[in-house]
């Protein structure tokens, strides 16, 4: 549970701030209860100045009963030079429940650019970065969602003392 809120929470962060912009486009669940959401992200990369900001779109599902989340995405902008389709499941680990297995998989299609081995090459580097720094981003969002939950236990704990302070006085 806490891998799939933390999915749909990831960006932008600060480890990998390549993800500049998210805007969800649509979001439901399906007869057999999974999650559907297709998202639009606003990328800013450390490439040349022509293809520097991209657009690209997230679909993923998440299976509630299997506990896994896929979620497949691609660049929309500048797919006539290079195309990324990259594809990620989250799924629990089949020996240890308290684990998480990810599967990081990546297409890159460069088109009609000279230089395209360069092209390719770079590309392919930067994501074999990026791969690192989304499990460092992941795990600084579940950091950041169990403090927020400390924080909520520790106010809500707080708010039933005074409750019942107020109360005893009240009584008084």
């Amino acid at each position: 549970e806490t891998v799939t809120i933390a999915t749909m929470q990831k960006y932008p962060n600060p480890v990998n701030p390549s993800v500049v912009g998210v805007d969800v486009l649509d979001r439901y669940i399906d007869p057999s209860r999974n999650l559907h959401s297709h998202r639009l992200l606003s990328t800013e990369w450390g490439l040349p100045s022509i293809v520097k900001s991209l657009i690209g779109q997230e679909h993923s599902v998440t299976d509630l009963v299997e506990k896994a989340i896929e979620l497949k995405s691609n660049n929309i902008s500048f797919t006539n030079m290079v195309s990324v389709d990259e594809r990620l499941v989250y799924k629990l680990h089949p020996q240890d429940p308290e684990k998480t297995i990810l599967t990081q998989e990546a297409i890159i299609t460069v088109k009609g650019v000279s230089l395209s081995s360069y092209l390719e090459g770079l590309t392919a580097s930067m994501i074999s970065s990026n791969a690192s720094k989304d499990r460092e981003a992941m795990e600084w969002i579940i950091y950041k969602l169990n403090a927020e939950i400390q924080e909520l236990t520790a106010s809500a704990r707080g708010n039933i003392r005074m409750q019942m302070a107020s109360a005893a006085f009240a009584e008084m």
